[in-house]
C-alpha cells in the first residue's frame, strides 16, 4: 500500500530548506568544547554566540548514516528499519499506574516495572520493549541504568536502550547489552536536545560517546508546539528536524556511518491547561515527520498511541486511534506507545493489551487491499452460483481467513446483546483486556538469564553507582 501524504513534495521541500537555514543562520546553544572543537573544524560556525551548521556538511552527513539499522533480541528476533514493515514499542518512563480493576492509579513500583516488561514479552505485536515505568525510589541519575538493568532478564525481545543524560551511562549501557549477546551496533540510545535549539555540555559529550560506541542514534528531540517551538505544526517540524540533525552530525563526524533512527516527539500545547494536546494534531505532525524523515531516506520513529485520557474511556479510543493510524498509514517505520496513557505520566497493563490487539487492525490496515484473481474469486463467485451457494465450506474462505484477510479480535464484542447480557455479565472491552493482562502475568514465563549474567548485570550497576556517587 503506497503511503499517504499530508504534505505535498513541494511543502517537504521547503521544510528541508527551512530547516537548513535554521541550522546555518539561526544556529544552536551549544557551548561543550570538545563538541565545538570537533565542529568548527569541520566547517561550523559562531554567530551571534551560536553555532551555525553549514548546509554542505549537514547533507553530507546525512549521507555517511546507516539508515537501515539492526536491533536483535535474545531469542534472535530481528527488527530491520527501513524495509517496509512497521514496528511497535511501548511508552518508556511513566510515573504512575492506572489499575484498570478498581479505576484508581498509584505511583509505579519496582514489581510494576518488572510486570510491565513480563507483559510486553508476551504481546506479539509489541516487537521492541522499552522499559516502561520509574519507580519512585531511584536516584534520577541511576534512573536510565536501572530500568535498563531490571528489563534484560524479563523479555528476550529486542530491548530499546535508555534515554540517556550523561556521557558515563553510554558505557555502562554497552556493558550491559554485551551481557546478553546485544552488540553496540544493535543497541539504541537516545538523549533529547533542549528545546529550543540548545545542546547542553553533558548531551554533547554523550552524542561523542555513543559516536564512538558504534550505538544506533534515536534522539529525541521533544518541542511543545507554542511553548518551546513554533504553535504552527509545520515550524515546530522544522525546528525539531534541526533538533534531529545537529546531533547526526556531531555522531557522523566522530564515527561515519554509525547507525541513525529518525525521531520526532512533537507534542501541541493545550492552551487553557499549559499540558501537552494529545488530539488528532499529534497525529498530524507524526505522519508529517514521517514524510520529511523519508524524504532524507532514514527509517523514522514517532508518536503512535497517544492520549490525554485518565481512564480506558471513549477519549482514549479515538485519541490513540487517530494518532496511531495517521502516521501508520503516512508510512511509519515503527510507533511508539503502547501501555501510554495521561500524555506520557501514565500507564496501564490492560491498555498494553488493548493496544496489542490494536496494533493487529493498524497492521491489517497498512496492508490495503489487493484486487489480483485470487482476491476477486470471480471462480468461487461461479463455482457457488453452480452448487452449494454457500461460501462457508469453500477451502478459499479459510485460506484467507489464515492469511490474514481478517484482522480477528480476541477483545472485541462480536456476540448478540442476549449472549452480551446473560452469558458475558456486560463486559466491556476493558474488562476483557484487564483478565487478559492478569492471566498473561500469572502465566507467562521468561526464560531467565544465566546466574553468571545476573551476577556481571549486578557488577555493572555497582560500578554506576560508585561512579554516579563519585560525580556529586
Amino acid at each position: 500500500m503506497e503511503p499517504l501524504k499530508f504534505l505535498s513534495n513541494e511543502d517537504v521541500q521547503a521544510m528541508h530548506e527551512a530547516t537548513l537555514h535554521i541550522m546555518s543562520e539561526v544556529g544552536f546553544v551549544w557551548t561543550h568544547k570538545e563538541s565545538l572543537d570537533i565542529l568548527m573544524e569541520a566547517g561550523c560556525s559562531i554567530k551571534n554566540n551560536r553555532l551555525c551548521f553549514p548546509p554542505e556538511l549537514v547533507n553530507d552527513s546525512m549521507a555517511k548514516a546507516n539508515k537501515r539499522p539492526v536491533i536483535r533480541g535474545r531469542n534472535g528476533a530481528v527488527n530491520e528499519f527501513g524495509g517496509g514493515n512497521l514496528y511497535f514499542h511501548n511508552l518508556g518512563g511513566a510515573r504512575d499506574v492506572f489499575d484498570a480493576r478498581s479505576g484508581t492509579h498509584h505511583s509505579a513500583t519496582n514489581q510494576d516495572a518488572i510486570d510491565a516488561v513480563r507483559l510486553l514479552d508476551a504481546l506479539e505485536n509489541c516487537h521492541t520493549v522499552t522499559p516502561f515505568f520509574t519507580p519512585p525510589d531511584i536516584a534520577n541519575e541511576m534512573m536510565s541504568l536501572h530500568m535498563y538493568r531490571h528489563t534484560l532478564p524479563h523479555t528476550t525481545k529486542p530491548v530499546q536502550g535508555p534515554g540517556i543524560q550523561f556521557p558515563h551511562e553510554v558505557k555502562y549501557a554497552v556493558e550491559m547489552a554485551g551481557v546478553v549477546g546485544t552488540p553496540a551496533h544493535e543497541l539504541t540510545l537516545s538523549l533529547s536536545p533542549v528545546s529550543p535549539l540548545t545542546m547542553h555540555d553533558v548531551a554533547a559529550a554523550a552524542i561523542i560517546e555513543m559516536a564512538k560506541a558504534g550505538v544506533i542514534q534515536s534522539n529525541l528531540p521533544a518541542p511543545t508546539g507554542g511553548a518551546t517551538s513554533p504553535m504552527t505544526m509545520t515550524g515546530s517540524i522544522v525546528q525539531q528536524s534541526a533538533e534531529t540533525l545537529a546531533p547526526l552530525v556531531l555522531a557522523q563526524l566522530v564515527n561515519p556511518g554509525c547507525g541513525v533512527i529518525y525521531c520526532g516527539r512533537l507534542g501541541m500545547l493545550e492552551p487553557r491547561t499549559g499540558l501537552i494536546w494529545g488530539g488528532v494534531e499529534l497525529g498530524l505532525s507524526s505522519a508529517a515527520t514521517v514524510q520529511l524523515g523519508h524524504y532524507y531516506g532514514f527509517s523514522v520513529n514517532v508518536y503512535g498511541f497517544s492520549t490525554n485520557a485518565h481512564t480506558l474511556d471513549a477519549q482514549n479510543a479515538f485519541e490513540r486511534g487517530l494518532n496511531a493510524t495517521i502516521p501508520a498509514l503516512a508510512g511509519a517505520d515503527e510507533l511508539s506507545g503502547i501501555g501510554e496513557m495521561e500524555a506520557g505520566v501514565m500507564g496501564s497493563f490492560a491498555q498494553m493489551v488493548l493496544d496489542n490487539e490494536f496494533a493487529s487492525s493498524v497492521l491489517r490496515l497498512r496492508k490495503g487491499l489487493s484486487a489480483d484473481s485470487t482476491h476477486l474469486a470471480v471462480d468461487i463467485i461461479a463455482n457457488v452460483m453452480n452448487g452449494t451457494r454457500n461460501f462457508l465450506g469453500q477451502r478459499h474462505t479459510m485460506n484467507h481467513i489464515k492469511a490474514g484477510e481478517l484482522a480477528l479480535t480476541k477483545l472485541a464484542e462480536r456476540n448478540s446483546w442476549d449472549t452480551w447480557e446473560d452469558k458475558l455479565g456486560r463486559k466491556q472491552i476493558a474488562d476483557h483486556a484487564t483478565d487478559e493482562a492478569e492471566r498473561i502475568l500469572r502465566e507467562h514465563q521468561v526464560p531467565p538469564l544465566e546466574p553468571q549474567q545476573e551476577k556481571e548485570l549486578d557488577r555493572i550497576m555497582a560500578a554506576v553507582e560508585k561512579e554516579t556517587a563519585k560525580r556529586k
